[in-house]
């Protein structure tokens, strides 16, 4: 049970928590709180859960990071898509995102040092992988062409598609890996599953204000002059998540920059030589910054990796272009260096949307200075797998702060449930230096 209204703020609230935002994580967390008996209301500028940046995600679930936390995290959200339907206590007819597993293929290459560090998160948690050689690849991707291409380039470079001497030594395949089929339809499902145990929703809802009294959040007001008051509130706006701190009467000690960053992801017909299909490899290529995942229709989907010909492209969330560009079609022809079978439409069908990115690409799972308001922000890109964990990790993170801990002196110690690991949440402070181990890119 939740902690008493005088244990956590002054009697007569609303709400126990109000979360801004109802994306994946959102609903996530709404749904870890309402188990535990907080009254929750999650509130949406959309007009349902998962239609902002969660609707464009990869959908990608695999266990392998940059940081040992990072790859603990992903391993037990994996555990969450696996048992899908028991984790959200679902009755058999309920329709239901579903998780293809497919496993998942990652390039050896110079640039991440042939997975040196990767491979020794996976051994210290015991996540299992196969080397894969050169003729193992091209046995279960006929077509490739292995030749070396790094470091990536954009079309107009002169040097695009001339290969640079040598060729990718191998692969590692990690058969605990695959994709959501409907990332939209997943954040329903966690948000009818919190609905079921209390929590409410409120949708075609903005924010325009977050009062603060005495260093602490009193409430939201909407812009129909509407105010609610709760004790807690979080952060969750995903591309929008700068915004709504700027509603603040006060600083809340941001000191790790993130921001809204514009993302293209392109669709492209396999070759029927490569044997593809809804079930096929995700595979992440460092050589030639891509990674690739099956797409609806029978099509791939191709996106970048990040690499530094693919500068950040820093939009404001309320005002950007959703028609693809040459970028698009450079991914894919990025791709066809690997598939020279590939063809490549000049008129690119795809997805253009949003991120919300720190500096590290790692996310930010914090309180603020503000007491009451908690942040679970710059994690578009790369957290769509980890969101059971980020709500049951909020959900800890708020009752510890309650308790009267102070958290960034002490930060939460947080135990897993599946892995045999504890993460120190300070890895994802919001005042943290840039972290060092980290890839840089997507991929965490």
């Amino acid at each position: 049970m939740p902690p008493s209204p005088q244990s956590v703020g002054e009697s007569g609230t609303n709400y126990d928590v109000i979360i801004i935002g109802a994306g994946i994580i959102g609903c996530a967390i709404a749904l870890n709180l309402a188990r535990k008996g907080y009254r929750t209301l999650n509130v949406d500028t959309l007009p349902a859960a998962g239609y902002g940046s969660t609707s464009s995600s990869a959908a990608v679930i695999r266990t392998y990071y940059s940081t040992r936390d990072g790859t603990a995290m992903a391993l037990e959200g994996y555990h969450s898509w696996k048992n899908w339907r028991t984790f959200l206590k679902a009755e058999d007819t309920t329709d239901l995102a579903r998780f293809v597993e497919t496993g998942t293929l990652v390039m050896k290459t110079e640039a991440n040092n042939n997975l040196e560090r990767v491979l020794s998160h996976a051994d210290a948690l015991g996540i299992v992988y196969e080397h894969w050689s050169p003729e193992k690849i091209l046995e279960r991707l006929p077509g490739y062409n292995l030749e070396r291409f790094a470091p990536a380039k954009t079309m107009d470079d002169d040097t695009f598609g001339t290969p640079t001497g040598g060729h990718v030594p191998g692969g590692v395949y990690f058969p605990a890996g695959g994709y959501v089929d409907d990332p939209q339809i997943a954040a329903r499902n966690l948000k009818d599953a919190a609905v079921r145990h209390g929590a409410e929703f409120r949708f075609n809802t903005r924010v325009v204000k977050i009062p603060v009294e005495n260093n602490r959040v009193t409430s939201v007001i909407f812009e129909n002059g509407e105010e609610l008051r709760a004790t807690t509130i979080i952060n969750v706006a995903g591309p929008h998540s700068g915004k709504v701190n700027d509603m603040l009467g006060a600083d809340p000690g941001v000191a790790m920059r993130h921001r809204p960053l514009r993302q293209e992801v392109v669709q492209v017909k396999p070759p029927e030589s490569l044997g593809y299909s809804r079930e096929g490899l995700i595979v992440s290529d460092n050589d030639i910054a891509s990674y690739v995942k099956p797409g609806g229709g029978g099509h791939l989907m191709i996106g970048s990796e990040n690499p530094p010909c693919d500068p950040a492209e820093e939009v404001d969330p309320d005002d950007f272009s959703r028609d693809l560009s040459d970028r698009a079609l450079t991914y894919a022809y990025r791709y066809s260096q690997r598939l020279p079978e590939l063809g490549v439409s000049q008129h690119p069908v795809g997805v253009a949307d949003l991120y919300d990115a720190t500096d590290d690409w790692l996310p930010i799972y914090d309180r603020s200075d503000i007491d009451g308001y908690f942040l679970a922000i710059g994690t578009s890109g790369n957290q769509f797998k980890n969101a059971m964990v980020a709500g049951r990790l909020m959900t800890a993170l708020i009752e510890y702060c309650a308790q009267g801990n102070d958290h960034d002196e002490k930060p939460l110690q947080f135990p897993l449930q599946y892995v045999d690991h504890t993460m120190n949440t300070a890895t994802f402070s919001r005042k943290r230096e840039l972290t060092k181990e980290s890839s840089f890119s997507v991929l965490g």
